[in-house]
């Protein structure tokens, strides 16, 4: 049997404040569970926030005073780590530019085209009065020539204020049949919450067996993308390339061909922008190729420490965790967060898959290489 030992959160952890889009991996939720992790370890200052994401994670250690190395394979989680880890100039430089940016005149272009529809028209995820913003907007940021860290502060103020107007459930394989409350609002560029920090940062994008060939760490989170353990579940449905697609197009103003729909990338076809980490296929032996790509990882990570984030519904069983972290390292920790009821509990490994209950739960996993 599992043994518990509840920690009940009556009072908040401190977590500093952050930014981010509706994201089907994010970590706001967790992260006070993995702040309180590494607020116990000692001798911690370069910390890889290994699969980026949304940033909210390097976000958080950035204002906590530790060096980040923020890594990701989306141009998207490059240009939010940008914005928050590297601007240094003024609010009111940016500010300018965005006052200019929601003065311009709309009117009718490829995105209002693609993604844009009128009160009665078909489903988009955009209604058309807001494309129409976009189209004049993002053509008019490649006139401005700013700078790239500039450039990505003012994409990130882009990206939010169309978070903040779609039709959708927080990502774009699939819009909703009716328009949402919030997609009547009129877009409107704001400036993001940036913070004081004087850590030394990196930002990489490209493949993470690159990014922990090159370096070592201290302290290395781990949140990788996995797909769904349900062997029904068609594997389009978990990849973050076809969830976050328009946001690729919006950052690199390609205006690609697209298909479906729902007008995706053709570059984010399942065949073409798969990550290993989400890869569905068993290989001769049975495994999940996407549990290889992990005990690989862990193995070629150089780290004092890396905490390990996974879900229940993920992929991997429980002896193919016990003997990733076996093989690489020693498990200090296993901690389960129950979200309804405020809980962390600390468990003890053992021969039964920690979510026996058949719930829906997160799990950390901390080990000492």
């Amino acid at each position: 049997m599992i043994t518990k030992q509840p920690v009940i959160l009556n009072e908040p952890l401190l977590t500093p404040k952050t930014e981010g889009i509706k994201y089907a991996g994010s970590k706001l939720k967790i992260l006070p569970y993995i702040i309180k992790i590494l607020s116990e370890l000692d001798d911690v200052k370069n910390i890889l926030d290994g699969f980026s994401g949304s940033t909210r994670v390097s976000q958080s250690f950035a204002q906590l005073g530790y060096n980040i190395t923020s890594s990701d394979i989306a141009v998207w989680s490059e240009v939010f780590a940008t914005c928050y880890l590297k601007s240094k100039r003024k609010d009111r430089y940016y500010q300018e530019i965005l006052d200019h940016l929601n003065n311009l005149k709309s009117y009718d272009g490829w995105y209002t085209a693609h993604y844009g529809a009128e009160l009665q028209g078909t489903k988009q995820p955009f209604q058309a009065k807001n494309t129409r913003k976009l189209d004049s907007i993002r053509e008019e940021i490649e006139k401005l020539g700013l700078q790239w860290v500039d450039k990505c502060l003012i994409l990130t103020s882009l990206i939010y204020a169309l978070d903040s107007v779609d039709s959708t459930l927080g990502h774009y394989v699939s819009y909703l049949a009716k328009w949402s409350p919030r997609s009547h609002k009129d877009l409107y560029l704001k400036l993001p919450k940036r913070f004081v920090h004087k850590g030394k940062h990196k930002i990489i994008r490209g493949d993470i067996f690159d990014t922990v060939a090159k370096s070592e760490f201290d302290f290395v989170y781990f949140d990788p993308p996995y797909g769904s353990n349900n062997e029904k579940m068609p594997p389009s449905r978990v990849r973050y390339a076809s969830y976050y697609h328009i946001w690729t197009t919006i950052i690199q103003h390609d205006k690609p061909d697209v298909f479906g729909k729902v007008n995706r990338r053709e570059d984010s076809r399942d065949l073409v922008a798969a990550s290993v980490f989400e890869e569905f296929r068993k290989d001769a032996d049975g495994k999940f190729m996407a549990m290889n790509a992990l005990r690989k990882l862990i193995k070629k990570t150089k780290a004092h420490y890396i905490l390990l984030s996974y879900s229940s519904g993920g992929r991997a069983t429980k002896q193919e965790l016990s003997d990733i972290i076996s093989e690489s390292g020693k498990l200090l920790k296993v901690v389960e967060i129950d979200y309804k009821k405020n809980v962390m509990a600390n468990m003890r490994w053992t021969n039964d898959w920690i979510n026996s209950d058949g719930k829906y739960k997160e799990y950390l996993f901390l080990m000492e290489k």
